[in-house]
């Protein structure tokens, strides 16, 4: 339905059971999940914003769909960093919105969100990014019920240490708190928190779920040392940066 909506550069909400994807003449400006953070809690809890002056922002701009622009012409934020902060937010949310589902999927034409458009995105970008990361997580460590259970932290494997992000995600699961859950503390893209925690879990350094195995399938191997891998928030970065050079 996506791709037909692009082809008839349709406006509207597009909406799954686990996310709404908005549309203007057929590519995406906005996508919300309760699977992902939105880009409020991205600039609050990132720190690159007050959340006083977000919710002054809704406040003023949220009936006309321009929150995005108000921030950006009062001078609360550069334009450049808004739009790689709503894309991530966009790309984040979509991958949960356009997972796979046994529910309906709807579209309402003619609606819009509050936010406002930011930088339209191809709605096969969008496809392509999230088979990507699909692939990522699976490549990372196949166990999925990691995705979604309590991040339990275990001793550190002798000898092997983690840079400062998966620490601070470390210091941060309590043995309660979801990858879900962990991303919305840190201010952190959910995707890139699940990708984390799956490294995490397939260098030893947080439990995989016994759920994570089934009675015709064996259980996950202990692990093994891993190869460095590119950070993905600076991967995203720079596909994100190719992109809003390509889109002027």
């Amino acid at each position: 339905m996506l791709v037909r909506l692009a082809a008839e550069g349709a406006t509207g909400a597009l909406l799954r059971d686990h996310g709404t994807l908005y549309l203007v003449d057929g590519d995406v400006v906005h996508a919300e999940s309760p699977a992902a953070p939105a880009v409020d809690v991205l600039l609050t809890a990132g720190g690159r914003l007050p959340r006083e002056s977000w919710d002054e922002a809704v406040d003023r701009a949220g009936a006309h769909r321009a929150v995005g622009r108000l921030l950006v012409d009062s001078g609360r934020l550069p334009r450049g960093e808004l739009e790689i902060c709503h894309l991530c937010a966009v790309f984040d949310a979509a991958f949960f919105a356009l997972s796979p589902t046994s529910g309906p999927t709807r579209f309402r034409y003619g609606v819009g969100h509050w936010f406002g458009t930011v930088r339209p995105v191809p709605a096969a970008a969008v496809e392509r990014e999230t088979a990507r990361r699909r692939e990522l997580l699976v490549a990372a460590w196949p166990y999925a019920s990691v995705d979604t259970a309590p991040v339990v932290p275990r001793p550190a494997p002798e000898g092997r240490a983690v840079g400062a992000r998966k620490r601070a995600l470390l210091d941060a699961a309590d043995g309660r708190r979801t990858p879900a859950e962990l991303a919305r503390l840190l201010g952190r893209p959910a995707f890139h928190t699940l990708l984390d925690v799956r490294r995490l879990a397939a260098a030893g350094f947080v439990e995989t779920p016994p759920a994570a195995t089934t009675p015709h399938s064996p259980p996950p191997a202990s692990p093994t040392p891993l190869p460095p891998v590119a950070d993905p928030d600076i991967a995203l970065l720079r596909r994100l940066r190719d992109a809003l050079e390509a889109h002027p």
